[in-house]
């Protein structure tokens, strides 16, 4: 009893854990939503009347991360798709390890930005299907165009040198400088992606939860413009354009979202375990075998025992032993395995004493299923060995 009921578990549970590991085939769609964190970006700039600082920087930050996409499984485990991205990021302050108090914008204080990148990708990914029972790894890679909008501020709050001037202009007022702009440059990007899936065709077919890491990355160098004031009194001064250069632009992604494969039918419900048909004394016994084992189990070894003792109380002819085994082989190597497992309940049988020659043993591989299952199926009441009293 306790057997069968094991057989029975087994049977159900197997069934949701094969639908999990179906590969994306035709149209889904994906969205995800988390952090970006920008790393610190080589600047030249800014430039305020004049005075440009070099090998400056700007500062990096965590922000807000989001994409959509749309794609095209392949039923294979690839899958392609278009993706459009957002990512929003403010950057607090331009930095110069080597400033000083002559330097102008080194002592910059309320300096930064507010970055925001939106643009759209083509990526092509792979999903590591039948590596584990419950979620899907996957790896991708992608190219595109991302707009960078900088809308960035210079405030100097600092005393200047007393009589600095700027390019024959007259001195300005100390701490009175102040500089922005707001613009956006695009830029041709490229990205990695390390996620997983994990399905939930509880909920819904074709239903699953993502988590990504991302790495954006742009090429290249961006302007970007504004104006500068300079206040030479209290209530007047004179303007100049500003700018600074900013060079690549690298961002860490941690997304979590929801994939949607459309079309995906319902898992099919287990199909009713076979009744496993009573052992009586003098007929019919079932050995049963671990996923391609053909060695004996102490179960199976009491079981032989009990059709080799039983068959000296009846009067017999020929003892059969027929051997069979589940789908999940090649019809080849399944008819081997199963006249393995009939030696080995012969070699048993004989062991028990009873005669070799009253024993024929005979191996039908997959073609003789007990319980009804499509190819690549590991049904446990399959795997099994038939031992008949004739």
């Amino acid at each position: 009893m306790q057997l069968r009921s094991a057989l029975l578990a087994a049977t159900v549970l197997a069934t949701p854990i094969a639908a999990t590991a179906q590969p994306v085939t035709g149209l889904y769609v994906g969205a995800g939503a988390g952090v970006n964190i920008t790393q610190k970006q080589d600047t030249v700039g800014p430039n305020l009347f004049g005075f440009i600082v070099p090998n400056s920087s700007l500062k990096g930050s965590t922000g807000f991360a989001g994409v959509v996409s749309v794609g095209w499984g392949f039923g294979n485990g690839l899958r392609a798709e278009i993706e459009g991205n957002y990512r929003d990021n403010h950057n607090n302050g331009f930095t110069n390890p080597n400033n000083n108090n002559t330097n102008l914008v080194g002592i910059a204080v309320g300096a930064g930005t507010n970055e925001q990148k939106f643009g759209g990708m083509v990526n092509v990914l792979y999903d590591f299907n039948g590596l584990t029972p419950w979620f899907v790894p996957y790896l991708g890679a992608g190219v595109g165009y991302i707009g960078i909008n900088e809308k960035w501020h210079f405030n100097n709050n600092v005393t200047a040198p007393a009589g600095l001037l700027f390019a024959g202009s007259p001195a300005f007022v100390p701490g009175a400088v102040r500089a922005s702009g707001n613009s956006t440059e695009g830029s041709f990007a490229y990205q990695a992606i390390v996620g997983a899936a994990f399905p939930l065709p509880q909920i819904a077919p074709g239903l699953a939860f993502t988590t990504e890491y991302r790495f954006l990355g742009t090429t290249g160098h961006r302007t970007y413009t504004g104006n500068a004031v300079a206040l030479t009194t209290a209530t007047t001064g004179f303007t100049s354009p500003a700018a600074f250069r900013a060079d690549s632009n690298y961002n860490h992604s941690v997304l979590l979202g929801l994939r949607y494969n459309f079309g995906v039918a319902p898992p099919p419900p287990p199909p009713a375990p076979a009744v496993v048909p009573a052992q009586q004394p003098a007929r019919s016994y079932l050995v049963f075998f671990d996923w391609d084992k053909y060695n004996l189990t102490d179960r199976a070894r009491q079981i032989i025992r009990e059709a080799a003792d039983n068959s000296t109380k009846v009067q017999y002819t020929r003892i059969e032993v027929n051997g069979y085994t589940d789908t999940s082989g090649t019809p080849k190597y399944n008819l081997g395995l199963s006249i393995r497992r009939a030696n080995a309940v012969k070699a048993e049988l004989i062991k028990d004493g009873v005669p070799a020659n009253a024993i024929t043993t005979q191996g039908f591989g997959d073609t003789r299923l007990l319980v009804p299952t499509g190819p690549g199926v590991r049904e446990p009441q399959n795997r099994r060995v038939e031992i008949i009293i004739r």
